[in-house]
């Protein structure tokens, strides 16, 4: 039977990082890569695996990268630590690792998730397939400062059963994530050479309420699901914004210091 790694990363993680955890208990190598928790995080995870790694922050791709050279399983599977794996998702797992189907060298795995509490079905958020489960050796994440994307070699296929993500539970924690998010997404978009244009933020958010809200079906998601279209048009509107800033003051030495 192939082996499997799970690899996750926190900072100040100590109400998600045992649950996530519990519900990979089950694989051969737990690997936990923190960047400077000051809360009881770093206890809570060395409780559950020895392999605990401090790395100074330098982006989401960069830390999943250095989990990966860590890892010694032959089979990858990344989480969050606000995720958790149901027991149907880590017996179908177990049932990948036992076939170890040559032909196939990645999973997508469908996140079902728990916004302000409610289990989102549409908006775009669902299924929203995404490969978590991967031969080692055969993937790499890109090296942006969040929204990573796992690069991969070969084919994939899908899983049936979900993995849970239990994102945010209420609007304050939404917020701290949405200024961070905001911020480092316009960092992206910087360093790529990306200029900002006056129609990313005139017709760029109205147009992901839509798609979220109406194309996607939002609104079968209730009142959570028009919260969740209004909020990404603004985190749209915002990381456009925040690229704005970037550039008059790149553009004009001493605005904003």
């Amino acid at each position: 039977m192939a082996t499997l790694t799970v690899i996750t990363l926190t900072l100040n993680e100590e109400h998600n990082i045992g649950a996530c955890l519990e519900s990979a208990r089950w694989a051969d190598e737990l690997i936990v890569v923190d960047s400077g928790s000051t809360d009881r995080t770093v206890e809570i995870a060395r409780s559950f695996t020895p392999k605990v790694i401090d790395v100074a922050w330098e982006g989401y791709g960069a830390a999943r990268n250095h989990a990966l050279t860590e890892a010694s399983g032959d089979w990858i599977l990344w989480l969050d630590a606000d995720e958790r794996v149901t027991p149907e998702l880590a017996e179908e797992i177990r049932k990948i690792l036992r076939d170890d189907a040559r032909s196939i060298n990645g999973y997508a795995i469908a996140r079902r998730a728990y916004f302000l509490g409610r289990w989102i079905r549409h908006s775009g958020w669902y299924p929203g397939r995404v490969v978590r489960l991967f031969r080692r050796g055969t993937g790499h994440f890109s090296e942006t400062r969040v929204h990573e994307q796992l690069h991969l070699d070969g084919i994939s296929a899908s899983t049936q059963h979900d993995l849970l993500h239990h994102t945010d539970p209420d609007l304050q924690h939404y917020f701290v994530k949405f200024n961070r998010y905001t911020s480092l997404a316009a960092d992206d978009m910087a360093a790529a050479g990306r200029t900002f244009k006056l129609r990313d933020i005139l017709l760029r958010p109205p147009f992901q309420f839509v798609k979220m809200y109406l194309l996607r079906r939002g609104f079968l998601d209730g009142i959570e699901g028009l919260i969740l279209a209004v909020l990404s048009s603004a985190y749209v509107f915002t990381k456009y914004a925040k690229l704005w800033e970037r550039s008059r003051k790149k553009a004009v030495p001493g605005v904003g210091s």
